[in-house]
């Protein structure tokens, strides 16, 4: 196999370094989040599509957000599940690199469409009699396609910039998929005019999106104060509260794993904020969404009671 230029042809991922019972416990865990991502972001995209009311813009973009948390947890589960169930460490650098490329884009196009959503909100509360002028078809299409066009440039140089360097320390990197800062610590050439433009890139995607969304949130919570009614303030803040715990939660883990660097971390602290946002937050969306989301809750009945019916028959 060629080696590539860095002197290492395959990685060997550490994983979670534990007992075979507890890495059997992991094993079945991990599973069980998995097919629960699968089957609920999977469910949402066919009772979006399937369901009149909610053929809206807001849960357009729903249907994609559940698209992305199935790839980009697919990108690291299957992976980790092998190393878990099999004991099979080994990873080529071509797969290695494939991996990297992948969760780069699915995460950061994700950062990207969060922002969105919140744009959407925004439209939809403080502009309503202008919100289906706005958000028509095309410009949905638009900027779902600008989330994974700009998504894909940070792709292409972070996942270029990482790949340049020569690995020659070790090839085996402590963790349990091929993520950013394990391999930096086998580079055995010079690294920091690339970790500065990696984290150039990753601080304009985070901020950027954060912005956004910042700014979309001051416009609806003062449009939210300037309504009478208790009644209709909470529904109208209920429209929004499903997507602030989503955000929350996503570029809360993210702005801890990048941009607040190495002081104070553990890599065990990395291994488990990473498992929070690679497997827990895809699998808990579909549930923040359908739970705090009275549109999905009557859905999902009118779904249940089709197949009642069916069965019935």
């Amino acid at each position: 196999m060629a080696d590539n230029g860095t002197g290492v042809t395959e990685f060997i991922l550490m994983g979670f370094q534990l007992q075979a019972e507890l890495q059997l416990g992991l094993f079945f865990m991990f599973l069980a989040f998995y097919l629960i991502t699968m089957g609920g972001n999977l469910g949402m995209i066919m009772l979006i599509q399937s369901d009149p009311r909610l053929q809206t813009p807001m849960y357009f973009f729903l249907s994609h957000l559940s698209f992305l948390d199935i790839c980009y947890s697919s990108v690291i589960v299957p992976q980790l599940l092998e190393t878990l169930g099999t004991h099979k460490m080994v990873i080529t650098y071509e797969r290695c690199a494939t991996q990297f490329f992948f969760f780069t884009w699915y995460a950061s196009t994700e950062c990207f469409l969060l922002a969105v959503m919140a744009y959407d909100r925004y439209v939809a509360v403080c502009s309503p009699l202008l919100y289906a002028m706005a958000m028509t078809p095309q410009t949905r299409l638009g900027l779902v396609a600008a989330a994974y066009s700009g998504a894909m440039v940070n792709t292409v140089v972070r996942t270029g910039c990482t790949f340049s360097i020569s690995f020659c320390k070790s090839n085996q990197v402590d963790f349990f998929f091929c993520d950013l800062p394990p391999l930096l610590k086998l580079a055995c050439s010079e690294t920091k005019s690339r970790e500065q433009v990696i984290f150039l890139l990753a601080f304009l995607v985070i901020t950027t999106s954060i912005s956004v969304i910042l700014i979309s949130y001051l416009f609806i919570i003062w449009a939210i104060l300037k309504i009478r009614t208790a009644g209709a303030k909470a529904k109208t803040f209920s429209t929004c509260a499903s997507h602030m715990t989503a955000v929350a939660l996503f570029f809360g883990t993210l702005i801890f794993m990048y941009l607040k660097g190495n002081m104070g971390k553990s890599l065990w602290e990395d291994k488990i904020v990473s498992v929070f946002y690679t497997v827990v937050i895809p699998m808990l969306n579909p549930m923040i969404y359908s739970l705090r989301n009275k549109e999905v809750k009557e859905a999902l009945k009118k779904a249940f009671k089709r197949m009642k019916v069916s069965q019935g028959e």
